[in-house]
């Protein structure tokens, strides 16, 4: 069996990229060496035409010498001559010339012969003017076929050159289509193996999608590679783990807003008898007789006390729990914080006490409902970020030249670690185990500040340990309020 080669997709598409432009560069190199020797066979074939066309001339002057006997076409018929060797003797030269020519060394070799035998008659048929009728036409008649000889010779080079021309560039053509159809082979091989991965990339993709949107969290298996498919079926079960966290922690949530539900109801049930109470305490306080006995009366006060002070809780509760359009109106801060601190008073661990230090004339535009939720979640996490004991404080003052109420909560806790600054308002972001926080409440927070138009920071005090969150509300109302 074959080894798969289990590369991630960006290393294949590198790999492909690399061995394209290795062909690609091995396709040109070819292709310039075909280009170099058709340039040089064309070079060739235009000095071998000439040296074709000196031979036609010499042979011309050959025919008008014997016709008419004219010492000035005897000497043209030398100088041609002499041209044509002097052409052989620059090609011979040439190596590159010899080796890219049809005819090769051998061939030019023996045109130089010819041509030199051919010079040879025409300087014999010079000297035998004189000589008997047979011996000068034995001359002429070894002179025609010298020059018969050479012609041949010299257009048997043109044609071969020619054809050599003609080779390569056949050549070219069959190796300029072969490499077409190679690069397109490749092309469409790479194409389908980089293609099959991502789509099996997608298809994953697709199935794990389906599974999860039908509730299905079960992990996915994760395939035997080191691709890109591994690489998202892990991060698709990573977010399956996250998203069946996230799950659990609405249905908490919804769990939560169900007792919210009930809690109101339950508030609204306890004031009736919370008023019967605090009037049946009223009626005993006025009792003569109670008027006598000191400890009984105390104990009526301690209970209409706490009467008050259970349906000032109950009160708060039906506030909280009401559902209410978001709307901004100028609210007394210091009305808000207290409700607020009212309300966790009972769960404060002990050792751990509250202080506010806010003016009373300090009023901000805001959903009071709203923001007294912004408290609350500050209140509890501060509250579980102390180790008893400690103290929460709520300080605020009014920044006239930016126009802005700023309020700063801080605590004594534990504080927080700076990699984790950044990340606190994220929804679902928790420093707590698991089961004692949904990382909503910050973010909530956070939506609710920016609703009203300020913003909220979170940093660790510099006097001492702990954290500070501090908010800046705009102290004009804005003139278009934000919309649930």
């Amino acid at each position: 069996m074959t080894a798969r080669l289990h590369l991630p997709i960006r290393h294949k598409v590198a790999l492909g990229i690399v061995a394209a432009m290795l062909a690609l560069g091995l396709l040109g190199a070819v292709s310039y060496h075909h280009l170099a020797q058709i340039e040089e066979a064309l070079r060739l074939a235009e000095v071998v035409d000439d040296l074709a066309n000196d031979i036609l001339e010499v042979r011309r002057y050959e025919k008008n010498y014997l016709l008419y006997s004219l010492e000035e076409d005897f000497q043209e018929s030398l100088r041609y001559a002499d041209l044509g060797l002097a052409s052989i003797e620059r090609i011979a030269r040439d190596e590159t010339a010899v080796r890219t020519s049809a005819a090769g060394a051998d061939g030019f070799a023996r045109l130089r012969i010819l041509l030199l035998r051919y010079k040879e008659g025409v300087l014999k048929l010079a000297g035998s003017q004189g000589a008997k009728a047979a011996e000068l036409e034995a001359a002429r008649n070894d002179l025609r076929e010298h020059g018969k000889a050479l012609v041949e010779t010299s257009q048997r080079f043109v044609a071969d050159q020619r054809e050599g021309i003609l080779r390569i560039v056949n050549s070219l053509k069959q190796q300029l289509l072969l490499s077409i159809g190679a690069a397109l082979g490749l092309g469409l091989a790479f194409a389908w193996f980089v293609g099959r991965n991502i789509i099996q990339a997608l298809r994953l993709i697709n199935r794990s999608t389906a599974q999860i949107a039908q509730g299905d969290f079960t992990p996915l298996p994760v395939p035997d590679s080191h691709d890109e498919t591994r690489n998202v079926a892990e991060a698709f079960n990573r977010m399956i783990v996250e998203l069946e966290k996230r799950q659990n922690q609405l249905v908490q949530e919804k769990k939560l807003a169900s007792l919210g539900v009930l809690t109101s109801g339950i508030a609204h049930q306890l004031n009736n008898p919370l008023n019967n109470i605090s009037t049946s305490c009223q009626i005993l306080r006025e009792e003569g007789v109670i008027q006598e006995d000191e400890f009984t009366r105390e104990l009526l006060d301690n209970i209409y006390h706490e009467v008050l002070r259970s349906r000032d809780i109950v009160k708060g509760l039906l506030e909280f729990s009401r559902v209410t359009d978001f709307s901004l109106k100028p609210v007394s801060l210091d009305a808000v914080v207290e409700r607020s601190m009212r309300l966790v008073a009972s769960q404060l661990p002990a050792g751990v006490e509250t202080e506010r230090d806010i003016p009373a004339d300090l009023l901000v535009p805001m959903d009071a409902q709203r923001m007294q939720e912004v408290f609350l979640n500050l209140f509890i996490n501060a509250m579980q970020a102390i180790t008893p004991p400690g103290r929460i404080s709520v300080r605020a003052e009014a920044d006239a030249a930016r126009g802005q109420a700023v309020i700063r909560v801080a605590d004594s806790g534990t504080g927080i670690k700076p990699e984790h600054l950044g990340r606190i308002f994220d929804p679902f972001y928790t420093l707590k185990e698991v089961g004692k926080g949904t990382g909503l409440g910050l973010s909530i927070v956070f939506g609710i500040i920016k609703k009203h138009g300020g913003t909220i920071v979170a940093e660790n005090r510099q006097d001492g340990p702990g954290a500070v969150f501090t908010i800046r509300l705009p102290l004009e109302r804005p003139e278009q309020e934000a919309r649930p």
